[in-house]
């Protein structure tokens, strides 16, 4: 009777894991074209707005910047209120963000729109807990299909986010891309509806890989000590800053040698196209070949995203090399997640989550503002440049710990 009591509760947890699933994955879809509008004109309006041309991409550092700095008060509202009335607070934040970025248009106002993109990036603090959320209460089998499905919401975004560009950009001819960012507060009003619907997954100590010691709570200092966790932050840092810090150049580069914005919109779009799309299956692949290797393979193609820049000036050039960042970034990022989710127990998941996105996305942060420095006194060859040291670095950690493992494992 036991046995059975548990499959049945077993069969209704996993029921609304992929609920939940479904869920965030159309959440991810709609909030996910906020970033793609705001790295797509932020460097342009940037640019239109701010005296100093090195300063054109300071509204998509910010944006970044935001992210980093609303993830730890984003862990405490969500410990505080859930997940779901926390990200139907996170909408709000989205709505507001992106009427201030409209109206800093209309005023010419530098400052306030760099104001906006950082409480949109506030916003995706909370959207980039979506993969986490998807996997809360769930075995750990399946939490990489988990996290995989919920990225392929990006693949939507790739669509909506540079359409919406497309769309509004010269509607209002006096205000370039003010009506843009009136888009952008819509689609935070779209998901509303969406996140409404979310359940509250019961948290188990059997969805835990530790789950013989998931009663005992470890302290942060000791989790973060873990080469695994250390290893697994890493690969996730240069992951995401390395496409950041490209991406954010890429519109620019793309314009200074003679492409022109429709160019720049559509390599973002192909980029997030080969971001997302991997996700279908990303998920599988980790199962089949373990997340350490996945993760590799993305820091690999990351590597040859940046060759393949540095061959050409050509519109072919860009495209090529954005669709290899993005697919490195794919297999790089969801490996990187599958294996903080690895290093934690039940009762620890929200600190070590926390801290994982907080040093992710202060390196992110990081990245995006030094991108328009570099490309202004360096050059596009010189962006990509950096993307190899830093590759190669967590590459040889990956390495040397699964030859430890290795080891450890045949003693």
């Amino acid at each position: 009777m036991a046995s059975q009591a548990n499959q049945a509760s077993q069969a209704n947890q996993d029921q609304t894991s992929w609920h939940n699933a479904r869920l965030l994955t159309v959440a991810q879809a709609i909030s996910g074209a906020n970033p793609a509008i705001i790295i797509t004109t932020g460097g342009l309006v940037g640019h239109a707005l701010a005296n100093d041309p090195s300063l054109a991409t300071v509204p998509v550092s910010t944006y970044q910047l935001g992210i980093a700095l609303g993830t730890i008060p984003a862990a405490m509202v969500m410990s505080r209120f859930g997940r779901r009335n926390s990200y139907l607070l996170s909408a709000l934040i989205a709505i507001l963000s992106g009427l201030v970025c409209a109206l800093a248009i209309y005023l010419s106002s530098f400052l306030l729109f760099c104001f906006g993109t950082l409480m949109a990036g506030s916003y995706a603090s909370y959207v980039q807990s979506f993969r986490f959320a998807a996997t809360d209460g769930a075995r750990a089998d399946i939490r990489p299909r988990l996290i995989s499905w919920v990225m392929v919401g990006g693949l939507f975004a790739a669509f909506i986010g540079p359409q919406v560009v497309l769309s509004t950009a010269d509607m209002m001819t006096e205000y370039p891309n003010l009506a843009t960012y009136l888009g952008l507060a819509a689609l935070g009003a779209c998901v509303i509806p969406i996140l409404y619907f979310l359940r509250t997954p019961t948290i188990d100590s059997s969805a835990s890989s530790h789950a013989g010691t998931a009663n005992e709570v470890r302290s942060l200092l000791e989790i973060a000590s873990s080469p695994q966790f250390i290893i697994a932050v890493m690969a996730g840092v240069v992951s995401y800053s390395l496409m950041s810090f490209i991406m954010t150049a890429a519109p620019l580069a793309m314009m200074h040698h003679g492409h022109d914005k429709a160019d720049a919109a559509l390599g973002i779009r192909w980029h997030i196209l080969a971001m997302y799309t991997p996700s279908f299956f990303t998920g599988a692949l980790i199962t089949r070949f373990g997340s350490r290797t996945i993760t590799a393979l993305g820091l690999l193609i990351l590597a040859a995203s940046g060759f393949i820049a540095q061959m050409g000036m050509d519109i072919s050039h860009f495209w090529i090399s954005l669709i290899l960042l993005g697919i490195g970034w794919n297999f790089g990022f969801i490996g990187a997640t599958a294996m903080v989710t690895d290093c934690y127990r039940p009762a620890e998941r929200t600190k070590v989550q926390t801290m994982n996105d907080f040093l992710v996305f202060a390196s992110v942060a990081m990245s995006s503002f030094s991108s328009g420095k570099v490309l202004a006194d360096s050059g596009w060859h010189a962006v990509n440049a950096l993307i190899y040291p830093a590759v190669a670095v967590v590459l040889a950690l990956l390495l040397v710990y699964s030859r430890i493992g290795r080891k450890v494992k045949h003693s």
